[in-house]
């Protein structure tokens, strides 16, 4: 199901970048992703299970990253509330079907529930993932943070767009680089990243530049070699995530002038093999007022599930939203390109 699109930016001189999304990409057929979607043999893309509740727990953030899709910032005043949080924690304990929970934000730990969350839903037996900028852990007020997350035996993952100090900072800001290395050190001390600890630490890679990641294998091998040559520092995995052409990327994108060369660039690597293990079809995303939406990028483009489903965490009804059809658009691309891309890394190993 295809929608034309709509973010509001708060005063931003690009206020219409998203519905020039429609416009700036190619009109011919074979270019839109429900025609390439119809030439791999699939009418209509569903959802065929709920595994993974994923949270956005709101957009305030440390932060303010050019490639954030989420459009965080320390300015972002939209947070979620207990009634919210409290209609998650009814949903996992009545769905032990739904076996992680997945939070993020801006930077989730900012929430001032965010530990109660996580308590109760280790109280269920449920994994926890908690997508973390590193800086963070290194904010004055969240000195005790690590130490949470690893009682809680709560996964990390970590963005740290770059081994490299220079690209690192281009991305996230000056100064951003030592603090997420100042971070990732003190996780390693608390037992995150070492062998049979149960202490899961996975970095994240987003390209710098109108670039595709790489392959993720070899990339990781390279941060490995790296990070540990120049810090000691051990992590568990890398998942390369391709950057989407949404919020602050797409304006980002469009100031540049690399917008069309960047969506040929998704809609030319289109990979049929990775629909099968696109996230929207394990996963629901949750937003900070507790509507529902198909991924997190449709939630940032404020594209709901399909009006037939339950429309909110308070109306939860699994049979229905397990099966739902999914909204999709241009910028679903970005998941089928190359290796494919999502939350949980490159679909196609």
């Amino acid at each position: 199901m295809n929608a034309k699109t709509s973010l509001k930016h708060r005063g931003n001189p690009l206020a219409n970048a998203q519905e020039q999304l429609v416009i700036l990409t190619p009109d011919q057929d074979a270019t839109h992703f429900s025609a390439k979607l119809a030439e791999s043999g699939i009418d209509r893309l569903t959802a065929n299970r709920i595994e993974i509740l994923q949270v956005n727990l709101g957009k305030l953030c440390n932060m303010t990253c050019d490639h954030c899709h989420v459009d965080a910032g320390p300015d972002r005043r939209e947070i979620m509330q207990r009634n919210e949080i409290e209609a998650c924690i009814d949903v996992l304990s009545r769905h032990p079907q739904i076996n992680t929970l997945d939070l993020t934000g801006g930077a989730p730990e900012m929430n001032p529930l965010f530990c109660e969350l996580v308590v109760a839903a280790r109280q269920l037996n449920r994994h926890v993932i908690d997508r973390c900028n590193l800086t963070i852990l290194c904010a004055k007020g969240f000195e005790n943070l690590p130490r949470f997350l690893a009682e809680n035996e709560v996964e990390i993952v970590a963005s740290l767009p770059c081994y490299l100090e220079e690209n690192t900072d281009a991305q996230r800001g000056e100064g951003a680089y030592s603090k997420s290395i100042e971070a990732l050190l003190a996780l390693n001390e608390l037992g995150y990243g070492k062998a049979n600890s149960g202490l899961t630490l996975t970095l994240v890679y987003n390209p710098v530049g109108p670039n595709l990641p790489p392959d993720q294998a070899q990339l990781e091998s390279d941060y490995r070699r790296e990070l540990d040559a120049r810090f000691g520092i051990k992590f568990n995995r890398l998942f390369t995530i391709t950057n989407m052409p949404v919020s602050r990327y797409l304006e980002h994108l469009l100031r540049t002038g690399d917008y069309r060369v960047y969506m040929q660039k998704l809609i030319d690597a289109f990979n049929p093999g990775a629909i099968e293990g696109l996230m929207c079809r394990n996963t629901l995303s949750v937003g900070w007022d507790g509507l529902l939406y198909d991924c997190d990028f449709n939630q940032m483009l404020e594209l709901k599930i399909e009006s037939s489903n339950p429309g909110s965490i308070h109306l939860f009804d699994y049979d229905k939203l397990s099966r739902r059809e999914v909204f999709i658009g241009q910028h679903c691309f970005g998941c089928t390109a190359g290796s494919g891309s999502g939350c949980q890394g490159a679909i196609l190993k």
